[in-house]
């Protein structure tokens, strides 16, 4: 398959169905992806040689067709680029940190996955799911959802699952791990699920805005105290994206 996302170390290109299995309890991820890093329409010199030192960046793998979907898929990749440098701030502000707080320690070429769910038409069996319940690797996602197909569900604090209903015009922001770290479970991540029993495909787009891969995330010593004290050690944050792909595609990525 020549786009097969498994062919090299790429990570990147087509994910077929049942290829991934996030929770281990369930069979299979019951979704179709593409994922691309960052790229510009027009590259500049020395793009292709920009990796940063983390193997997870690579060129990306582009299909012939339809026209227009490069274009289409690229320019939408620099727009939530910039919600979530805006939104990096915020959550620095928030934690009255410095406004500038985290721009130094940004990912500069996140991950960015398209996804279709098919609609999961047979007898219900929660081990079989668009995606089973887990929380995001990075800092935070940012998720666009197809209005008008509910099929995403968020655990919430009473332990109680509840759609996250598609609002048009909106953007959905799910808390990752990195994020959850840094600030000591002040902000938490998100723990969410895909079950797709709409009756037509879902489909959606998420950006994971994540830490420099050589950055080492430990909790933000404003976020600690003697009521609050540190619940986490200090962890590499690309070694921990990478440990968490393993586990989730079950194949080496080079280090």
């Amino acid at each position: 398959m020549k786009l097969f996302h498994k062919q090299g170390t790429l990570f990147r290109g087509y994910e077929p169905l049942l290829d991934s299995n996030i929770d281990l309890a369930n069979r299979g991820d019951l979704y179709e992806g593409f994922v691309i890093s960052r790229e510009e329409l027009v590259p500049k010199e020395g793009d292709d040689k920009k990796t940063n030192g983390d193997t997870t960046f690579s060129g990306n793998l582009w299909p012939s067709e339809p026209a227009g979907f490069r274009e289409a898929f690229v320019n939408y990749y620099h727009a939530a680029f910039g919600v979530g440098k805006v939104l990096h701030r915020l959550f620095a502000l928030a934690l009255d940190l410095p406004e500038t707080y985290f721009d130094d320690k940004l990912k500069r070429d996140p991950i960015m996955r398209g996804l279709h769910y098919p609609p999961q038409t047979g007898s219900e069996d929660d081990r079989i799911v668009g995606i089973g319940a887990h929380s995001d690797f990075e800092c935070f996602t940012i998720l666009w959802q197809e209005p008008g197909v509910q099929a995403l569900q968020i655990l919430n604090s009473e332990k109680q699952w509840i759609n996250a209903t598609p609002i048009p015009g909106t953007l959905v922001i799910n808390i990752g791990d990195l994020l959850s770290r840094w600030t000591n479970d002040i902000f938490r991540s998100t723990v969410h699920r895909v079950i797709n029993r709409s009756g037509v495909c879902r489909y959606s787009i998420a950006q994971f805005m994540g830490a420099d891969p050589h950055v080492e995330v430990e909790p933000i010593p404003s976020c600690v105290s003697a009521e609050r004290p540190a619940r986490y050690e200090t962890i590499n944050a690309g070694e921990h994206v990478r440990k968490r792909l393993r586990e989730m595609y079950q194949h080496s990525i080079t280090q």
